[in-house]
């Protein structure tokens, strides 16, 4: 996985992110889907994030770990 950089995370779209009004989770890659899947994860097993909230960066993120290569 590369380095995402600030810049390079400012400048991603923000349906490139599994919480997009929050610009939290980037899912740009298939290495960063699986990255915000265990994040998600952890999150909610400490309080810090919903299940409802958890739900959908895992239903974006496996958008992006199953797809189809062109």
């Amino acid at each position: 996985m590369t380095k995402l950089t600030s810049k390079r995370r400012n400048n991603l779209p923000k349906d490139k992110f599994a919480l997009p009004s929050e610009r939290k989770y980037p899912v740009d890659t298939k290495a960063r889907a699986i990255n915000a899947k265990a994040r998600a994860t952890q999150m909610v097993d400490q309080g810090k994030l919903s299940k409802p909230s958890k739900e959908k960066i895992d239903a974006k993120a496996n958008l992006v770990i199953h797809r189809k290569k062109k």
